[in-house]
């Protein structure tokens, strides 16, 4: 049995409050190693579900990871994340939201601990969403994929991502 060829990981990182983004940067840093990519801030617009814990104003932030790991490590990856975000929560909620995923030649996963059609459950309470797939030189998102994962705003930032990957693994 071979196993799986090792993955990208990266987060997308919600937030309204600056100093929080930045602390949870070092910390993502200090859990997973030298980040090797962070784009640019997008506004976080598509809908307002996350506003009355993190408040108004919200950006969505890309920024992966240099090192390389198996793509099982997204369970561990996302309790990780979940405990960075509980770390910087107050008394009003969380102040920055970590969505932690991977990236590899064909593929967006994201982890989730919440269960749907789409969604395959790996161990721990965690599940791998197949957000998007790379095809015809972009990646395709499906009628399931998060509206900002869909509308092409991070596209050229995943394609970034994907070409660090590449070089990585064709070395």
């Amino acid at each position: 049995m071979t196993s799986p060829e090792p993955v990208k990981l990266f987060v997308a990182l919600l937030w309204s409050d600056p100093a929080s983004l930045e602390e949870a940067l070092k910390r993502l840093s200090r859990s997973f190693g030298e980040i090797d990519f962070e784009g640019p801030d997008h506004p976080f617009d598509c809908t307002d579900y996350y506003e009355q814990e993190m408040g108004v104003g919200l950006h969505r932030r890309l920024a992966s990871f240099a090192e390389l790991v198996p793509p099982d490590s997204l369970v561990e990856a996302k309790e990780r994340t979940n405990e960075i975000e509980d770390a910087l929560r107050t008394s009003g909620g969380r102040r920055v939201n970590v969505d932690v995923g991977y990236l590899d030649m064909g593929k967006v996963v994201l982890a989730s601990t919440k269960a749907a059609g789409q969604k395959l459950y790996m161990s721990r309470g965690v599940y791998a969403d197949f957000v998007c797939r790379f095809q015809r030189g972009r990646f395709q998102p499906f009628e399931w994929t998060f509206p900002d994962f869909r509308d092409d705003r991070y596209e050229g930032e995943l394609l970034e991502i994907r070409r660090r990957y590449k070089g990585r693994i064709t070395g």
